[in-house]
C-alpha cells in the first residue's frame, strides 16, 4: 500500500463557531455537506465535523507544523471572540511550540522545528 494522504476528523461543540475559528487561523473551508467541511491551508487539510463527544475532543491532540512560530503566535494571540486558550511560545530541544486549545477542547501543538 502506498499512502497518498491522511486526514483527521475534528469534532465541533458548535459547528459554526469552529468553522469561523479555523477560517480565522488561515484555513479555507470547503463545504462537503451540512455536517462536514474540508479545511485546507497549502498542502495540509482536515475535516471538521458536526459531531461532538467531550471525552474525545478533550483528548484529541494535533500537530500543526509552521515555518514561523512568531507569526503563528501573533495570529493566535490576536484572535478575538473565541473561547480558546493558548500558552506562550515554549522552546524545546527540537524547536518551538505554542499550545492552543480550540473551541471544542482539541489541543493543537503549533510547532516550528529547528533546522
Amino acid at each position: 500500500m502506498k499512502v497518498d494522504d491522511i486526514r483527521t476528523f475534528i469534532p465541533s461543540k458548535d459547528y459554526e463557531v469552529s468553522k469561523s475559528f479555523y477560517e480565522a487561523l488561515g484555513f479555507k473551508g470547503e463545504y462537503a455537506s451540512d455536517d462536514l467541511t474540508l479545511f485546507e491551508n497549502g498542502e495540509c487539510s482536515f475535516w471538521l465535523q458536526r459531531f461532538y463527544n467531550e471525552e474525545f475532543a478533550n483528548n484529541l491532540m494535533l500537530q500543526l507544523s509552521v515555518l514561523d512560530i512568531e507569526e503563528a503566535f501573533n495570529l493566535i494571540s490576536n484572535l478575538k471572540g473565541f473561547d480558546i486558550k493558548f500558552e506562550p511560545i515554549k522552546v524545546e530541544r527540537w524547536g518551538k511550540v505554542v499550545y492552543l486549545w480550540g473551541p471544542s477542547g482539541e489541543l493543537w501543538h503549533v510547532t516550528e522545528f529547528s533546522s
